[in-house]
């Protein structure tokens, strides 16, 4: 049976006897849901996150002052279990309950009195002094991941997965709404139709791993994790100048194991009357593994399930990274160097506090803001290889939410136009998502989140009307802004170790395709940081040294502006 299930009857059989008040039980319930419902689920309260000055004190097996569990037992019938989880639970509820009077009534006393007071603990020492209110700071972590969106939810989650209690992890956010992140303002595509192997292989990864996130993300007692995962495929088309490069693109795709569809202009016609295919001369068509999905599903359920493997999430801004000078060492291609050993971070806290966290490694997966993080330890204001920046800016781009009641069916993909428009259905209420990057001149500033609703009706509106006549008939509902990570030197993913630091790597600059990459990308670091290399695919192209040798990698007849 679902423990859930059980523990929902369990509530409401307490709860009928009238001696437990429902708000009581509300909390226990809701604290309760999160943990495993079974003999060994793990102490939340345990000694390595809250140490007991007074655990000798204690009875074996007790907990931080409170008595050792009275009714757990390894029951058969899992509704049995459940009662004497709960039964656990609620004795305990009325400890801590006294606990933290006593706590409080102990601060009144201390206050009051006439004895000498107590040598107050710094902020350095704990969030608070009282274990059963706020955790202990993380002074130290084997691995700090600074970004907390779905590229570096993926990182700590792919090295917590690999490694469990082995490797501490910290990732810095801050922006813990993610009101503004680029991930949960993403329209959500995943697609294979890219010209790169490399990009081909990651997004192959990102769509298994969609399909198997229901077992992946799991957590016990916690909702089952649901992608909205929406396999219509992706359509691009080509006029009769780009029919070659996508001729081209296409033979890659199946070289690497994309399953995609070559269409000429009659067979589009033919497989979507409402079409129309005026300048256009053939078609791709994604068969498997494309589509569209929810961002902030694939966020939100990475982020629990890191924090359930034992992930510890900080909200706050990195200001400060401080680092050891290594002197003249050997690099291959690029000779006598000194390396920077990075080994401190400070943190600024929304109350205004500054905290520091020691680190082993240091992972930036910033998205937008990366190359602010790269100038903290000089890169791009130094000389030399110093001098060479994380080329990594944001860039706004809108999305619009347009109600067409005579729109495309069911059967509709999200359509790329030959000039980078694109819409895509949503939902089944005649709702549509559709946008256009601008070009380099038309750039918009990127100092808000404003949207301009006259690039839709002078840029958008035309070309996807043109493309479905049924769009003709439309109304534009809402829209949003958000910023790409946008990579101003090839407009490609940065992977790996940055050439001159000693543990510093890097993960940003998908300029717009990140979150359909960022289980490929989280699965990457991890084995470069448990392993030292590349073992599942091959990503050496996508490294920073290619910025060192002015070596671009581009994308042929990327469309940017759909991810």
């Amino acid at each position: 049976m679902d423990p859930r299930l059980c523990y929902q009857i369990a509530k409401c059989r307490i709860r009928s006897t009238g001696q437990v008040p429902l708000p009581v039980l509300n909390s226990i319930f809701a604290s309760g849901v999160n943990r495993y419902l079974s003999c060994s689920w793990p102490r939340y309260c345990d000694d390595r996150k809250y140490p007991n000055p007074n655990r000798e004190n204690l009875k074996d097996g007790a907990r931080d002052g409170v008595p050792e569990s009275q009714f757990r037992k390894k029951y058969d019938n899992p509704i049995s279990r459940t009662f004497g989880v709960m039964r656990d639970d609620l004795y305990e509820y009325y400890h801590r309950k006294k606990a933290l009077y006593n706590y409080v009534a102990g601060k009144y006393n201390d206050t009051h009195s006439e004895e000498k007071p107590q040598e107050v603990k710094t902020p350095e020492d704990t969030t608070h002094d009282n274990p059963y209110i706020k955790r202990k700071w993380p002074h130290t972590c084997d691995v700090l991941v600074i970004g907390g969106g779905a590229v570096g939810s993926s990182i700590a989650y792919h090295l917590k997965e690999r490694a469990l209690g082995g490797l501490s992890v910290v990732v810095v956010e801050q922006d813990s709404s993610y009101r503004k992140a680029s991930t949960a303002l993403s329209v959500g595509g995943i697609r294979q139709q890219f010209s790169l192997p490399e990009n081909i292989e990651l997004s192959l990864y990102g769509a298994q791993f969609l399909r198997h996130a229901p077992q992946l993300l799991a957590v016990e007692g916690a909702d089952i994790p649901d992608m909205q995962f929406n396999p219509h495929g992706y359509l691009t088309l080509a006029s009769e100048e780009g029919v070659e490069v996508l001729k081209e693109n296409f033979e890659t795709q199946l070289g690497v194991g994309a399953k995609v569809e070559f269409l000429t202009a009659t067979k589009l016609k033919k497989r979507f009357p409402w079409i129309s295919t005026e300048g256009i001369a053939a078609g791709v068509i994604g068969l498997e593994n494309e589509g569209w999905f929810d961002p902030w599903s694939l966020l939100s359920c990475l982020k629990r399930k890191a924090i359930s493997l034992g992930a510890e999430y900080v909200d706050g801004k990195v200001t400060s990274l401080g680092y050891k000078v290594i002197e003249d060492v050997v690099t291959e291609g690029i000779g006598n160097v000194s390396i920077k050993n990075m080994n401190t971070a400070e943190v600024s806290l929304p109350n205004g506090e500054t905290r520091t966290i020691n680190y082993a490694i240091v992972v930036v997966a910033a998205g937008a803001w990366s190359g602010d993080i790269g100038r903290l330890v000089g890169i791009g204001e130094g000389e030399g290889l110093m001098g060479v920046p994380i080329p990594v800016e944001p860039r706004k781009r809108y999305v619009y939410c347009i109600h067409a009641p005579d729109g495309p069916g069911l059967d509709c993909p999200l359509v790329i136009d030959p000039n980078g428009t694109y819409f895509r259905r949503e939902g089944l209420g005649g709702l549509y998502l559709c946008g256009r990057s601008p070009a380099e001149e038309n750039e918009p500033l990127v100092d808000d989140l404003e949207v301009n609703e006259e690039w839709f009706y002078t840029q958008v509106w035309p070309t996807i009307a043109k493309r479905a006549p049924a769009f003709e008939n439309l109304k534009l509902q809402s829209s949003w802004a958000g910023f790409y990570d946008y990579n101003t030197f090839d407009q490609n993913g940065i992977i790996g170790l940055h050439p001159l630091f000693a543990n510093m790597f890097i993960a940003t600059g998908f300029s717009g395709h990140g979150i359909q990459q960022a289980p490929g990308v989280g699965r990457a670091i991890m084995e470069c940081i448990l392993r030292g290399e590349f073992s599942t695919i091959n990503l050496e192209r996508l490294g920073f040294e290619r910025f060192l040798m002015k070596e671009p990698i581009y994308e042929r007849n990327i469309m940017q502006c759909v991810t």
